[in-house]
């Protein structure tokens, strides 16, 4: 007879914070105004986050190993052109949609996902982003109450 092993869903502990930005910038615009105030280093990933089909969202980290964390921004949005075929009057036109990373915050234009072992106190990184001119504001997201919270973790 065979022994039956389980995993409970506390063995993988939830070890990151999620800091919401809006702002009007672009992604590499942001990127260069947070490692301009925040003195982090993102770089554009080589690989983008794919949740679909022809849906994926770029990835920008940043693995800080002096205080062993790992930083990631994510867009909350990605535009994708469908071609609807329709015989009307504008059948040849294409139309576009959007998704969303984390649909709860459809307002949300990035996410600032900062791994870590241990407690980290997010406040000095939220308060060094307000700081920012272009970025309206910054506030961190209980991940824990997330329904889209497995788009996170990768």
């Amino acid at each position: 007879m065979a022994a039956i092993h389980k995993i409970s869903d506390d063995f993988f502990e939830d070890s990151f914070t999620l800091i919401a930005l809006h702002s009007s910038l672009e992604d590499h615009a942001m990127v260069y105004a947070l490692n301009l105030y925040l003195k982090s280093k993102l770089k554009r990933s080589s690989i983008d986050l794919d949740i679909a089909k022809d849906i994926s969202f770029p990835l920008f980290e940043w693995k800080d190993v002096v205080h062993d964390t790992n930083w990631t921004l994510l867009t909350n949005y990605s535009t994708r052109e469908e071609n609807l075929g329709q015989a009307d009057l504008f059948g040849n036109e294409p139309s576009y949609r959007t998704h969303y990373l984390v649909p709860e915050y459809r307002d949300v234009d990035y996410f600032l996902k900062v791994e870590m072992d241990e407690e980290y106190d997010c406040h000095p990184i939220v308060k060094g982003l307000l700081k920012i001119p272009k970025v309206i504001t910054a506030y961190t997201v209980d991940n824990k109450k997330l329904k889209s919270k497995n788009n996170l973790i990768f």
